[in-house]
């Protein structure tokens, strides 16, 4: 009978160590992402990169955000609509910029895509190319 219960044992403790090594697999697979970034209206529409430079004195003002999302390519021209499913923040939200590794203020340019660690806090590994 002890044989019959030490094998039952190491059972589930394989079926439990396979079940914590899938699931922490799983959750690596996301671990790192590219964003793409545009200054765009509250419709989603891009607009030149200068409107969202808060040192711009063109006469942006309000009304403009950077929009971001992992679908979003390089190479969106002004006048384009962004796909669905992106988000956005007010071009002048210092917070905002920074939680994704962009520039506290000033000028972004279009179609940047930052890559960085989701679902931690913290710095993690962050790089920025720029587009457009």
């Amino acid at each position: 009978m002890n044989r019959r219960m030490s094998s039952r044992s190491v059972s589930l403790t394989s079926t439990f160590l396979l079940l914590a090594a899938g699931g922490a697999a799983a959750c690596d697979n996301d671990e790192y992402v590219d964003e793409g970034f545009y200054c765009a209206d509250q419709n989603g529409v891009v607009v030149d990169e200068d409107y969202c430079d808060d040192d711009y004195n063109g006469g942006g003002g309000g009304g403009f955000f950077i929009w971001h999302s992992s679908g979003y390519s390089r190479g969106y021209p002004v006048g384009y609509k962004l796909p669905p499913g992106g988000n956005k923040f007010a071009y002048n939200d210092a917070a905002s910029r920074s939680k994704f590794g962009l520039p506290s203020s000033g000028k972004i340019s279009n179609g940047t895509v930052k890559t960085s660690v989701v679902g931690k806090g913290g710095g993690g590994r962050s790089s920025s190319k720029s587009g457009g």
